[in-house]
């Protein structure tokens, strides 16, 4: 059983409909129905008449909802009570491990020629997209660093997050420049191309379906001729999936940023040169607009001002909303 099923039922009790109280949970409406039928399979038992319009709850959702609340105030009071107490004025922030490799450690530096005395903080990496967008709105974090693509929706409410485009970067299909496949040595370059054109599996480095990229995949892949692949290794993390496609492991799709250095050495080239297959990301910096703490004006005013001289995204100017 999980916190976040209780939470969802408790916000279902209230706006008796499963598409307001997805929104209000800043999840999809299958992934929130999904959640409630976890529930009511672990309690086995009944929650919701899903019958009648609005929603109603069952007697034993009428009888389970005080419990639920209660497990809820409970569960927050000793979390308050054991963590540990952060340090004043440091800014948190949840993160795609990418970015805080790949982008973080340059832009922050960028930050600090005009708020020099920033302190910064990572909270622990919690995995999949809908974690990470989790961290920022139940206020682990003051701030998501992500990548963004039109493609892939972020369920947050527009009026309670802003979010500032903070820079730009690429994914693309990379792979060694040679790998053995059945025993068959073949070249890297073009390898994705000839896997349309033919029969060839290619082996294949996956970040699975709960991940930012995992997600924007999926959705590259549907819009683009097929081609056969099978997976050899799934991993959440690039950093991870990079040294294996170094070793020659199999094709993934990385971000330009963290790989630009092994494409100009030759330890890695794109399987294709054709552009459809790469997409263009957007690096965004998400906060809630309801947060005036002077850390995190302070550095969201730094992040504008960054933006304005074009430190980190080729002179670009600001993109808010």
């Amino acid at each position: 059983m999980e916190i976040k099923w209780l939470e969802d039922f408790v916000a279902l009790a209230e706006h008796s409909s499963f598409s307001r109280a997805a929104e209000v949970r800043n999840v999809t409406q299958p992934a929130f129905s999904r959640r409630i039928k976890q529930l009511e399979t672990w309690l086995g038992a009944s929650l919701i008449s899903r019958a009648t319009m609005p929603a109603e709850l069952t007697p034993a959702g009428r009888s389970f909802l005080p419990v639920a609340q209660e497990t809820i105030r409970t569960f927050y009071a000793a979390r308050e009570t054991l963590r540990p107490i952060a340090e004043a004025g440091l800014v948190r922030f949840a993160a795609l491990h990418t970015l805080t490799l790949s982008f973080f450690p340059h832009w922050l530096r960028a930050l600090e020629a005009s708020a020099p005395d920033l302190r910064t903080s990572f909270i622990p990496d919690r995995g999949g997209l809908e974690a990470n967008l989790s961290a920022l709105v139940e206020g682990e974090a003051d701030f998501l660093l992500t990548y963004a693509h039109n493609q892939v929706p972020f369920h947050l409410e527009q009026t309670r997050f802003g979010f500032m485009t903070i820079g730009h970067d690429r994914l693309l299909p990379m792979v060694a420049p040679e790998i053995r496949i059945g025993g068959v040595v073949h070249r890297g370059a073009g390898l994705l191309d000839r896997a349309v054109n033919g029969k060839l599996t290619l082996p294949y480095l996956s970040y699975g379906f709960s991940s930012f990229f995992g997600v924007a995949l999926g959705r590259l892949f549907a819009t683009r001729p097929p081609f056969r692949r099978r997976t050899v290794h799934e991993n959440t993390i690039s950093a991870g999936l990079m040294m294996l496609t170094l070793a020659g492991n199999g094709l993934c799709w990385l971000p330009e940023s963290l790989v630009q250095d092994d494409i100009a050495a030759g330890r890695l080239v794109r399987a294709t040169m054709d552009d459809n297959w790469t997409m263009d990301l957007e690096i965004r910096l998400y906060r809630h607009r309801e947060s005036q703490s002077r850390p995190v004006e302070t550095l969201w005013q730094s992040a504008a001002d960054v933006l304005a001289r074009g430190a980190m995204s080729g002179g670009r100017a600001p993109s808010y909303s």
